[in-house]
């Protein structure tokens, strides 16, 4: 995976606009990521093959960047996110990694189901 660079994020969240896509969200602050602050419990979500459809997209941020996806009925976003998977040219990869390389959240985004 490579560092994000927000304006070729920005062309891929354009591409998908208006089409049903298969979505994984992914966050955890406990199955992959070590917290050395151990009265924080962890949490997580996941949700992964849910079809959505958005109307507008974005990325917003310095890094770690925030992606935001407006849908008919409401908004979804993952921020926190910091790398994409540069060789998937037909889905849209992207995590966020700790400081050790622990993913905390991936948001992926296919025409296919995952």
């Amino acid at each position: 995976m490579q560092l994000i660079q927000p304006q070729a994020i920005q062309t891929r969240i354009d591409d998908f606009v208006s089409e049903d896509l298969y979505i994984h969200l992914e966050l955890t602050t406990g199955a992959y990521a070590s917290h050395i602050d151990s009265t924080r419990p962890p949490g997580s979500a996941f949700i992964s093959n849910a079809v959505i459809r958005y109307t507008n997209g974005s990325i917003s941020g310095t890094g770690p960047y925030r992606v935001g996806l407006k849908t008919e009925k409401g908004w979804i976003y993952a921020e926190g996110l910091t790398h994409v998977d540069e060789h998937d040219t037909e889905r849209l990869i992207l995590a966020g990694h700790d400081s050790q390389g622990k993913l905390i959240v991936a948001l992926q985004l296919s025409r296919s189901p995952f």
